[in-house]
């Protein structure tokens, strides 16, 4: 369990101010200028000691990403693109740091943005989080007039400037290449790679996309040192992570906790237990709904680490834990997701926009029985060729929360189209 000294997200429930005098009392700003002073190079070999993986869901190395940019420019300008989309359903963890502890990501993006030589920051923020956004605004204000942004920001001799970018709140803006499209004024359409964004990303310029919360903890390692926060966890996933707990729990919250925590102890220590107590547990989408979903029997052991989710056939993702009782339709509720990914494909890619549709309409006769047993091999074959074959992600995302139905909850679909033609028969 994590010690509350080293919780990096202090105000994570709000119940401090978030403005720039309380972030200051907190110790954010406190050594920026010192940490700049370390330069670049010093900062990117820091920052891949700490074993930082991306937090929006890939989980690369951040300081090996960062590494990617160019070290001299050939009259390009540089930027740090901050991927604050959050669209993933079940995630809610960036929401909260942007509106509880804005001035974080703000200072990490200064940070972040020094080290790959970028001249600015943009911030791309979900349209409906208007709060936040608000919020931001104001912090990225407030640290411009305290001198911590714009010309030589925090005394630093470097100019660094950041701003805010709504959205307009679609789920495939969550892909980078994609959101630059929508950055640069365009259809948020993922793009082909290569090239890769640190070549040619934003107007064509070298560019970096993190998370919120990948670039909000960068301030606090390097104030604290790569060491510590290489400590916590176990290898090769190290670090605080902060996990959303929703669904069929007595206490739904975000909390932040160390990487590995196993998945039982997090959901009964800070989300109050499953409803009805663990034994009612039927199962759990462990990273927000893109990832397949895991039943009891792995629940009882599993850490909520990349790793040891992935060797249980599923993902770490956002962390977003979906939590499900015994009162749970499955079969319904992986057909909805079905419904989700269907709807939120931009239809660039023949195997995602028809098979999205397709694999939501078997799903939906399958939620009644009213389907064929040799219809889920062919369900299977279907989602297996759309895993892989797209532009960006969002394919595999579809397929996966049915591969993972059909991994461990076979037999129940299988009941619902036996006895669904003994009525048909009758």
């Amino acid at each position: 369990m994590l010690k509350d000294e080293d919780r990096i997200f202090t105000n994570l429930y709000g119940l401090e101010d978030w403005r720039l005098a309380a972030a200051r009392k907190r110790g954010d700003w406190s050594t920026t200028k010192e940490i700049l002073a370390k330069g670049q190079d010093a900062i990117i070999e820091e920052m891949k000691a700490s074993g930082l993986r991306g937090r929006g869901g890939a989980g690369f190395s951040t300081g090996m990403k960062w590494s990617f940019m160019p070290k001299k420019s050939d009259g390009r300008p540089s930027y740090l693109v901050v991927n604050a989309d959050e669209g993933e359903p079940g995630t809610c963890k960036d929401r909260d740091m942007m509106r509880h502890d804005p001035h974080k990501l703000i200072e990490g993006c200064l940070i972040g943005g020094f080290a790959i030589r970028a001249v600015a920051a943009y911030i791309y923020i979900r349209g409906e989080f208007a709060i936040e956004a608000d919020h931001l605004e104001f912090a990225i204000e407030e640290a411009y007039a305290a001198g911590l942004l714009g010309k030589n920001a925090c005394g630093s001799g470097y100019d660094f400037d950041v701003y805010v970018h709504r959205g307009a709140g679609a789920y495939i803006c969550g892909e980078e290449t994609a959101l630059i499209e929508s950055l640069e004024g365009k259809k948020g359409q993922p793009r082909l790679k290569p090239p890769f964004p640190a070549a040619m990303g934003v107007w064509g310029c070298p560019t970096t996309v993190n998370n919120v919360e990948s670039i909000a903890v960068v301030p606090e390692i390097l104030r604290r040192g790569p060491a510590w926060f290489a400590a916590i966890g176990r290898p090769n996933n190290v670090g605080t992570k902060v996990y959303c707990i929703s669904g069929h729990v007595n206490n739904p919250c975000n909390v932040e906790e160390a990487m590995g925590i196993p998945l039982k102890e997090l959901i009964e220590k800070h989300a109050g237990g499953v409803r009805g107590g663990w034994d009612n547990l039927l199962a759990v989408i462990p990273g927000g709904s893109s990832v397949p979903v895991i039943p009891k029997s792995i629940c009882d052991t599993v850490l909520m680490d990349f790793d040891a989710l992935k060797e249980v056939k599923s993902g770490l993702g956002t962390a977003a834990v979906i939590v499900m009782d015994k009162s749970t339709d499955i079969v319904k509720a992986i057909a909805r997701l079905s419904k989700f990914y269907m709807h939120e494909s931009c239809g660039q890619c023949t195997p995602c926009r028809e098979g999205t549709g397709w694999m939501w309409r078997v799903m939906e006769r399958m939620v009644k029985g009213n389907a064929e047993l040799e219809e889920i091999d062919r369900l299977l074959d279907v989602a297996s060729r759309i895993e892989g074959h797209t532009i960006c992600a969002l394919g595999d995302a579809a397929a996966w929360p049915i591969q993972g139905l059909f991994r461990h909850f076979r037999p129940e679909v299988e009941r619902r189209i036996k006895e669904y033609g003994m009525k048909s028969a009758a």
